[in-house]
């Protein structure tokens, strides 16, 4: 497996192979197709995350090996894709080694400078409930989201 550094290197080298930015939005989309089916029964108040314009289900279960299992999906084509990032980078890892991860990668691809601005509020929302999620299961009393670099 893994870890959170390598996966956001990975991504890092994945979009740098676009010259422009609409073959990176396309290649965002394509992640969202390649995404697990998502069950009615997750699209609930408790899995629903506010704060984005689109709506947005993150379905987080701690596994018996230790691992934060992350499934999500949105009604938005863009937004799924990003849905399919953020799992990408965090389902799967221990909550600890999750805390302890910078969210470096949106800096990286580019995300801070061409996302508008609602898709990138619906972003953060996605990795801070992510990370308050981490949190409880560490019992870590209060959590807040790591600077992401600018």
């Amino acid at each position: 497996m893994s870890t959170i550094a390598q996966i956001q290197a990975e991504l890092v080298n994945e979009f740098e192979i676009f010259d422009d930015w609409m073959g990176r939005y396309e290649y965002v989309i394509d992640l969202g197709r390649q995404l697990d089916d998502f069950p009615e029964e997750w699209k609930n108040d408790y899995n629903k995350i506010s704060g984005c314009q689109s709506q947005v289900w993150l379905n987080m279960r701690l596994l018996d090996d230790g691992k934060l299992r992350i499934d999500g999906m949105s009604d938005a084509a863009i937004v799924t894709g990003l849905v399919a990032i953020v799992l990408r980078v965090y389902t799967d890892q221990t909550p600890q080694d999750i805390l302890n991860a910078k969210p470096d990668f949106i800096a990286d691809i580019g995300f801070t400078d061409h996302l508008s601005p609602t898709r990138s509020n619906g972003l953060h929302s996605m990795l801070r409930a992510i990370y308050q999620r981490a949190g409880s299961y560490t019992k870590v009393a209060e959590v807040s989201l790591p600077q992401i670099n600018q």
